[in-house]
Parts: C-alpha cells; sequence; structure tokens
C-alpha cells in the first residue's frame, strides 16, 4: 500500500471515530435519560435548579411529568395538582413556551401508542390552557412507545412510560 493509501484510510478511520459519542444524551446518562425528547429536562445550559425562574427549577421542583393509568388519557387529581403548579409557574414566566410530550408504555401497537400519546398531550395542554396559559405558547407531540423513560418488560417500568412531559423553552411562541 502506498503512503497516499495508508494516509486516506487513516483520515477515515480518524473521521469516523469522531461521529462515535458514547456521551451524545448528556454528562453520564444511562438509559432512559436525555434531553427533552427524551421525556425531561437536562442541566445543560437550562440554568440552576435553584432559581426559581429556570427550566431546571421548573423541571425538578415544580415537576415536569405527569403520569397516566394503563390506556388512558384522563388526568388523575394527583397530576392536576402538578399541572396547576406548572400553569402557575408558566403565568409567572410569559418569555418561555412548551412542548408537551405524550408518551405510553411498550404494550399495544405503534399506531395505537402514538395515538394515546397525542390524547395524553392533549389533556395536559388542554389542562393548562384552562388554568389561564396561552394556547400559542403550548405545543403538543406524540412519541407513543418510542422513547421509554424505563425499559424493561413490567409494571415499574411501564407506569413510568405511561406520561406526559412539558419541556419548557425560551421564546414568543412554538
Amino acid at each position: 500500500m502506498n503512503t497516499f493509501t495508508k494516509l486516506l484510510l487513516l483520515i477515515g478511520a480518524l473521521a469516523l471515530s469522531a461521529c462515535n459519542n458514547p456521551d451524545r444524551y448528556g454528562a453520564g446518562a444511562g438509559a432512559g435519560a436525555g434531553a427533552g425528547g427524551a421525556g425531561g429536562i437536562t442541566q445543560g445550559g437550562l440554568g440552576d435548579p435553584n432559581d426559581p425562574n429556570s427550566p431546571a427549577y421548573f423541571a425538578q421542583t415544580i415537576g415536569d411529568r405527569v403520569l397516566f393509568a394503563v390506556d388512558q388519557s384522563t388526568l388523575t387529581a394527583e397530576a392536576q395538582v402538578i399541572l396547576t403548579n406548572q400553569a402557575a409557574w408558566m403565568n409567572q414566566h410569559p418569555g418561555y413556551t412548551a412542548i408537551i410530550e405524550g408518551h405510553a408504555d411498550e404494550v399495544g401497537t405503534r399506531e395505537y401508542n402514538l395515538a394515546l400519546g397525542a390524547r395524553r398531550a392533549s389533556s395536559v395542554q388542554n389542562f393548562l390552557i384552562s388554568q389561564g396559559v396561552a394556547a400559542d405558547r403550548l405545543r403538543t407531540v406524540s412519541y407513543g412507545k418510542e422513547r421509554p423513560l424505563a425499559v424493561c418488560s413490567d409494571e415499574a417500568c411501564y407506569s413510568q412510560n405511561r406520561r406526559a412531559v412539558t419541556v419548557i423553552g425560551a421564546g414568543a411562541g412554538v
């Protein structure tokens, strides 16, 4: 092999190794952890969790998620308490918008779980609007069973995956 071919192979190998980022979901994140798309807010650039005006505070202190019963999109009393607090925070911080992610457990078809996740996200959105949050500050997305928080085939994991997550972002509209 000539020197040019060796150099070309070395550059190709280096380029491919640069694409491998084992910590792509955040510092030390394991299964089910990650940024907003994986069901929550991480610390990276989102403020101090002790600052009541930061999205990190919203996620950790107010609570960014509510859970649902099997095959349900009806809000529980506990979920309504969390969402009332979310609405109060959002009403005090009009510069923030939110994406409400709907999730489901792994039982059922992909299509069924996408529809169920959409109903869950809509339930949360409608509740927040009923508490005074402007509709143009909220958007919904359903991930169905595609982004589990916990991965195992029993109720302990299923119950964590039946959720809606409110992901805070900055901006005048979503």
